[in-house]
């Protein structure tokens, strides 16, 4: 009788949807219900005589053990949550109620899984996460570096980029990139055949496992890179279009992707997306506040903060540097016979051969007009100015081809350099432009030096 008792009692006990569990004094399993077998993937044979604590997240090891011991001394813990590793691999949140009895020397737990709770959390606390970034982040690599860390927070995400597409130019770049085998690709055009150009020009998820059995469209060619064993992508959809897309792949079958985490990460892009999106507008903002609309070229409120630093570089450095100042020579004449729209695309030309002229550290601007200017910064001698003022002037000479037509014109440059012709930036911009218009003067298509002030 009493037989047939505990048999019914363990068939009730199988049916329970939480799974009832007893941990012998040593942290092994002695009994489990059923539901353990759904929760944790093992089965009653499989999990009898093993240490619990095996199963346990090693992250969750440690304050398992210590809740562990509390219960044996006595005191009952009915909200304990921890985390436990799958047989698949996968991760489960469990919530245990847990007591101690002393005179069977067990631990009877109740264990609810709560990963789906938990996991809406973690989505709810990640959108938030990201909406502040939005705000929050300096620039779009900083709101890059937060996303990687938010998602991360969601799926295992060691490996994990992000590509944006400029539909203007028909371009993917890659502007985020955490790889443990390969570095950022070069940009690249969507018609590329890589996986993440696939993701964009289809507007839909992509995961690749060995047994998806996937099939991928002609447009996907040979993989760029060290092949991954798991690789997941979701575009990044926004008001105006497909902007690109977030990566993540794995390389060991320690980590792997499933069509969980690729309705998770699809959730989380329209949010990614919408911050990306905001980021965007707010640089291009900060750009256009700060350069020619036309050229792209620094405008003359940059330039000028950038020669207030170059000049008190110099002070401090005891070092030299050079204005140039530009002004083309026949370029009403485009403008009076093609019209504006040629002159306009001429200077976008112009303004890309001076800059082809200079280095790096060097600042190229748009004054107004057809009037450029160039900040050389570190010159060791002045002939070194001269020598870039030359080779300006010869890139300039050569001919422009703008909508079909050959265009030629010269320019005329002036030359300022400090410390001998003044200390001051404004001081040093007057100079350079008076020595332009002795250029002028002389016929036009050379370089002159401002003249030495006067000793006093």
């Amino acid at each position: 009788m009493e037989r047939s008792i505990l048999s019914r009692l363990d068939h009730v006990l199988d049916l329970l949807v939480d799974a009832v569990c007893v941990v012998d004094a040593e942290g092994r399993f002695v009994f489990v219900s059923a539901a353990c077998e759904r929760i944790l993937g093992y089965t009653p044979s499989e999990l009898i005589g093993r240490p619990m604590i095996e199963l346990v997240h090693p992250d969750d090891r440690a304050r398992t053990l210590a809740a562990a011991t509390e219960i044996m001394a006595g005191a009952p813990n009915p909200h304990f949550e921890n985390r436990y590793l799958r047989k698949d691999g996968q991760i489960v949140h469990i919530m245990w109620s847990a007591r101690w009895s002393e005179a069977d020397g067990l631990r009877i737990a109740v264990a609810r899984d709560i990963t789906e709770r938990k996991r809406a959390e973690s989505v709810q606390a990640a959108l938030l996460a990201i909406s502040e970034a939005a705000h929050t982040a300096a620039d779009l690599l900083a709101l890059f570096r937060r996303i990687h860390a938010i998602i991360g927070g969601l799926l295992p995400a060691r490996n994990f980029f992000v590509t944006l597409y400029d539909a203007g130019k028909d371009e993917l770049s890659f502007p985020y990139f955490v790889d443990e085998h390969d570095e950022a690709p070069a940009p690249m055009k969507l018609d590329s055949g890589t996986l993440s150009a696939e993701v964009i020009h289809s507007g839909q998820a992509l995961l690749l496992t060995p047994g998806s059995g996937a099939t991928l469209s002609d447009r996907v060619g040979p993989i760029v890179g060290r092949e991954s064993l798991d690789w997941l992508g979701v575009p990044l959809i926004a008001q105006k279009g497909t902007l690109g897309a977030l990566v993540v792949q794995s390389y060991s079958g320690s980590v792997r992707y499933t069509d969980q985490d690729k309705q998770l990460l699809q959730f989380v892009s329209t949010q990614v997306a919408a911050a990306i999106e905001r980021k965007q507008a707010e640089t291009w903002l900060r750009h256009i506040a700060q350069h020619d609309a036309l050229t792209h070229l620094p405008n003359r409120k940059l330039f000028d903060d950038r020669l207030r630093t170059a000049l008190a570089r110099a002070h401090r450095e005891q070092e030299h540097l050079a204005l140039l100042y530009i002004d083309l020579d026949t370029f009403k004449q485009v403008n009076d016979t093609l019209g504006h729209g040629v002159g306009d695309r001429l200077l976008h030309e112009v303004a890309q051969r001076i800059t082809g002229c200079v280095r790096e550290s060097d600042t190229v601007g748009r004054m107004s007009g057809d009037e450029f200017v160039v900040l050389l910064t570190a010159i060791k001698l002045t002939s070194h100015a001269v020598t870039v003022a030359e080779k300006i002037r010869a890139a300039l000479q050569q001919p422009f081809v703008v909508d079909g037509h050959s265009l030629r014109t010269t320019a005329s440059i002036g030359i300022a350099v400090h410390p001998e012709h003044g200390d001051e930036g404004q001081h040093l911009i007057r100079e350079a432009d008076h020595a332009m218009y002795g250029a002028k003067k002389q016929g036009g298509n050379r370089c002159v030096m401002a003249d030495a002030p006067i000793a006093r």
